[in-house]
């Protein structure tokens, strides 16, 4: 690429948004160009805003302290620094849908990290190695707003990450059932153990809403295209239990599975060193070279040792055995702020990129 994309990261104070500035620092496709959050952070240098609020382990870029923080409700300020944005903010869903539609409307394309969109018909959400064919959704999109460039992709939750991409391959032995339950790090919800010390020798059986995305966004990903929208796939029936677990990061899953035809312990094996997307055959800077690793030790994978495999946007597994109810179970793992999200999120704009729907103004 001859010349870097102008990037604005809109909810930048939050710990997403501040994973998007570690990320994109140094990235070899993207600039950052404006840093963009509530109206209480507006008008001060990033650093000032950020002051005791930093809770990267990495040191926050010198490129980044000095740049001004705009309001995010500024529109056309951001709109005119920026290619495309980023959007990680902790708004109502109502509140989250009217600010990414304002940025659409300003001819900006939206790579959202928010749940506000997932589930509307001509917004694609896409897990870049599960569905790049999901994306001509967006000339839908387009069409309906009356943009020529402007639109809005949206990244999956973060949780079913750690299975989804694992079970995709053995879609082809005809998935009939799952049931999960997801062990999810304290940063999924922006937390630290400083912040959340309730979470300190305890696990807490609820997670508002997740369960429901848990069961249903696997179907919208695995789903059929139509010229107008996704028809969900009908199958495999999901059942999920989703806990918050003393972690810092790191989406652990331990995945039952039954098929229509029971294929080998070899097969699937092979299925999960074969597998790859797009993001692998386009050589996206942010794509893991290997997705799908598997440890045949068995007190692997683990949050603490393996979070980080191929810079934390790799999904690790492990501990994959037949089953008396089901035919086989294994455990999945993935980082849940980097391939989860803000990662994840870099890999697909990468992939947009690459596929030309998002260029220089």
């Amino acid at each position: 690429m001859d010349k870097k994309l102008r990037v604005g990261i809109i909810g930048a104070t939050g710990m997403v948004g501040q994973r998007f500035v570690s990320l994109l620092a140094d990235h070899p496709w993207f600039e950052i160009t404006a840093l963009a959050a509530s109206a209480r952070s507006a008008g001060r240098s990033y650093e000032e805003a950020m002051e005791g609020r930093w809770l990267i382990s990495q040191p926050m870029p010198e490129k980044v302290k000095k740049m001004p923080v705009i309001d995010a409700a500024d529109y056309d300020n951001v709109a005119e620094k920026v290619d495309f944005v980023f959007c990680a903010v902790n708004m109502s869903k109502e509140e989250t849908r009217a600010l990414e539609d304002a940025y659409v409307l300003r001819e900006t394309p939206v790579v959202s990290n928010n749940s506000a969109h997932r589930m509307t018909p001509d917004v694609p959400m896409i897990l870049p190695e599960v569905n790049a064919h999901h994306l001509p959704l967006i000339e839908v999109q387009r069409k309906r707003y009356g943009v020529k460039r402007g639109f809005i992709t949206v990244k999956p939750n973060c949780s079913i990450q750690s299975y989804v991409p694992a079970l995709t391959p053995l879609k082809e032995f005809g998935l009939d059932k799952v049931m999960v339950s997801t062990y999810q790090a304290i940063s999924g919800a922006g937390k630290t153990f400083e912040t959340f010390p309730e979470i300190i020798d305890n696990i807490i059986p609820f997670i508002s809403g997740e369960e429901e995305k848990s069961e249903k966004e696997p179907l919208r990903i695995w789903g059929e295209l139509t010229p107008e929208t996704v028809i969900y796939a009908q199958r495999p029936v999901i059942s999920a239990q989703c806990l918050r677990v003393p972690v810092s990061d790191g989406h652990t899953a331990s995945v039952f599975v039954k098929f229509d035809r029971k294929p080998t312990k070899e097969q699937i094996l092979e299925a999960w060193a074969k597998f790859e997307g797009d993001p692998q055959k386009l050589n996206l800077p942010s794509a893991p070279k290997q997705l799908l690793k598997y440890f045949e030790e068995d007190n692997r994978p683990q949050a603490k040792l393996d979070r980080m495999y191929e810079n934390g946007m790799g999904i690790t597994i492990g501990r994959l055995r037949e089953d008396e109810i089901f035919d086989y179970k294994f455990v999945g793992l993935s980082h849940n702020t980097l391939r989860g999200a803000a990662g994840g999120a870099v890999l697909t704009a990468e992939l947009l990129v690459a596929k030309g729907y998002i260029e220089a103004k």
